[in-house]
Parts: C-alpha cells; structure tokens; sequence
C-alpha cells in the first residue's frame, strides 16, 4: 500500500452554492452614474493593459472580473472589505466545481484535521440540537464528561454562564480548548428541577469509531461509524478483544455493520479491508496528477481467516465505506446485506495553502476491484432487506443484524458469497 504525504479523504457530504438574484425591469441600467460606468471601464481597461492575466486567462475574462470586483465595490448597497470579497470569490469557484470540493479557511481546517485524526482536546461528549440548549447523546468512554457524570439525554443550557441557545457547532468550539482548562456547565437533567452545575477539566479525548460485542456463541458483531486515522488499529484491537473472549475457540462468522457510514480517511477504509483480505485488488483510482493515479492491493496475511463476513450497507454508507464493502464483496469475502449504498465514487485530497487553510479538492476517482464504477450508482448489496436507515437503539433489537447473523449461520464454512445467498434462498 501506498500512503500518500498529502491527506487523502472520502468524505460524504459537499458545499451547495446558492445565488439568488433579484431584478426590476431595466432599472438598474437607468439609474447607472455616467461617471462610475466611465470609472469601472477605465480600471477594467488598465487591469487589461499592466496585469498579465493568470495562466490560461484570458484578457477578457481577467476584465469581466476585475468588471464585478468594481461593480460590487461602487454600487452595492453596503461597503464590503476587499478581503470579504476576495474569500467569497474563493469559495465560489472551488465549491462550483462539484458538491465535494471546498476552499477551507483556519476553523475549516482545524476542524477536518480533528474528524480525522481521531484524537482532540475538550470534555468528550456527543451532542445534538435541543430546545434552548444541545441535548448529550453520550459521553464518551474514559472522557472528561463521563468522569463529570454527564448523562445521555441532559440537556446543556450554559457553557461558562453563556446560554448555549441550541447551536451546536458554537457550543462544541467553547467546550473545545486546551487540555488542563477548565470549563463549566449548567445541565437540565430528568426528573430534576435544579440544573446541574459541573466542572470539567479538559483533555485529549480518543474518539474510537468501532464498536463490537459478541452474539451468539461463535459470531459477533463490529460497526464502523467512520473513517479517521484510528480506525484500522481500533478494528483489530476490537477483533482482538472478541477473540479473546473465545478462548482460543474460532470465531464462525462477524457482522461489519457499515450502515450511515459517511466515510472518511481513504487509507484508513484501505487498512480495514486489507486486514480482511489475503490477496487482491482493493481500490483503483484514475485522475489527472500522478498522485491521483493509484492502485492498493491486500497484502498476504489476514486477520479473521477462514471466518464468515456478512457486511450491512444502507443509503447512508458512502464513500470510504462504500470501498471497503466493494472490495470484500469483489474479492468475494463478504457477503453484503442491506440496501443500496450511497453511490460516492470521488476521492478529495486536503491541500494545504498559505496562512492555515486548505483546498479540499476532488482529485480522484476510483472503481471497485471489479471495475465498477460506483459514482452516483451505489452499490447493491447480495441480499436486499426492505426498511428505513434509521438504526434501532441496540444491536439486541435490530431485525437486520439478526438477518445477518442467520444467513452467515446458513452458509458454509469458506463459501463464496454467492453461494452463501444461494444457500439463504433456498432455506
């Protein structure tokens, strides 16, 4: 495998750009000043005469936006700073280019390096949006905020006596902060009149995104929520605990439940399938730069040996997790069971640029072992489960798990998921 030096993402979800535009008849070209038309032409003219346009530029267009630069600057109803303008136009033309590219500035940036690298500083709780306030969905093991006692279901109303006022990303940057820091937080609790008053201290939380648990006796379960720069070792940490708890017994078969995976780190999906896999082709990929050109293939060696794999995907999988379970299910490892994956076939590269932001800009796009291109397509799964994506609260109550786990128990020891679907049929 190949780890390139720039980060390599395969990230769900893309910038949309909406342009309203209002216009009264020819009212605008009647109220134009003779004066200020005569001034935006003169300076368009001198960009056109002194300033060598950028490579492949043209003369023209290099006018017609030096033209709306002026314009906007002369006629629109506020002053806007050069540097508001500027940004604006950054924005627009990277995220004009397809729903995934975006220009990045300092926060932007500080905030995809720390979805992916796994680790950041704050109290470790997973939030969501609640009537005046932001609801704990849950702390997270060994964390600031599970030592505290925060519980799933409170409520936090005040971050440092400043109302929280339902805004998650502002509340999650005041509970981020150096770790050794202090921050408090006022909480309403169920069952409880009073709010709750903690102080936490930062640290470094280690945000784990695999889950396992054991079911029937010789079958497990592991679910991936996304990709970041942690997610390899923690599977085979995971992996290693369930066998563990075997005893030296093997394990028949393991779930990977993939379901509203969004995705992530490319190399990290790369490392999670080349644990699976002895030997084969587990990503192509195909763009204009050498970078962008590449091919990963399993090395020899494989984690789970001879054991069943059925993996769940669903409308929400996407992207990283959509190359994971097409490289089991082309190489004929895994047998997928669920609905239709998103359908992401692009790769983004994060590039660094002057002052801390980036670009994170599409580069690639990548296939399948098979060929497939899966690009606004997705990916069919073996055996198709009718139902909504939304997951049930526990694994214990989730009717496709226990799908899952009855057709690994239907198949035969090494056999082909086809085969394993065939056998499934016809029980």
């Amino acid at each position: 495998m190949t780890i390139r030096s720039r980060t390599t993402l395969a990230l769900l979800g893309g910038i949309g750009l909406g342009v309203a535009v209002t216009m009264t008849g020819t009212v605008l070209a009647d109220r134009e000043p003779t004066h200020r038309a005569e001034l935006v032409a003169s300076r368009a003219a001198a960009v056109h005469q002194e300033q060598p346009p950028v490579d492949g530029l043209s003369w023209e267009d290099a006018s017609r936006l030096s033209e709306i630069l002026e314009r906007v600057k002369l006629e629109y109803v506020n002053e806007v700073d050069n540097h508001v303008l500027i940004e604006n136009a950054v924005r627009g033309l990277v995220s004009g280019l397809d729903p995934y590219s975006a220009y990045l500035d300092r926060e932007e940036y500080d905030e995809i390096r720390v979805s992916t690298s796994g680790s950041y500083p704050g109290i470790g709780v997973e939030v969501a949006p609640e009537v005046d306030g932001i609801k704990v969905l849950r702390p997270i093991a060994d964390s600031p905020a599970e030592r505290a006692g925060l519980r799933s279901g409170d409520v936090i109303v005040r971050i440092d006596d400043a109302p929280v006022l339902s805004d998650v990303d502002a509340a999650i940057d005041q509970m981020r902060g150096p770790a050794g820091t202090l921050v408090k937080l006022s909480v309403r609790r169920s069952g409880t009149e009073q709010l709750v008053n903690l102080a936490l201290e930062r640290a470094q939380v280690e945000v784990h995104s695999v889950a396992v648990e054991p079911l029937e006796p010789g079958y497990g379960y592991l679910r991936i929520t996304s990709f970041s720069d942690t997610t390899a070792q923690d599977v085979t940490r995971a992996v290693t605990r369930l066998l563990a708890a075997r005893r030296g017994s093997r394990l028949e078969g393991l779930i990977i439940d993939l379901r509203n995976n969004p995705g992530g780190v490319l190399d990290s999906a790369v490392e999670v399938a080349d644990a699976f896999l002895s030997s084969g082709i587990i990503v192509t990929a195909d763009g204009r730069t050498p970078d962008a050109r590449f091919r990963m293939d399993a090395a020899p060696g494989e984690l789970l040996a001879g054991t069943r794999l059925a993996v769940l995907i669903n409308g929400g999988s996407a992207s990283a997790a959509e190359i994971l379970a097409g490289a089991l299910k082309d190489n004929g490892r895994a047998v997928l069971v669920g609905r239709r994956s998103y359908g992401k076939g692009s790769v983004q590269t994060v590039i660094p640029l002057a002052d801390g932001r980036a670009l994170k800009l599409t580069t690639s796009h990548y296939t399948t072992p098979s060929g497939a291109k899966i690009d606004q397509r997705g990916i069919d799964p073996d055996i198709v489960i009718e139902g909504p994506d939304e997951l049930p609260a526990s694994v214990a109550a989730d009717a496709e798990v226990h799908r899952a786990l009855q057709i690994l128990k239907t198949g035969l020891p090494g056999a082909h998921p086809r085969l394993v679907a065939a056998a499934v049929a016809a029980h």
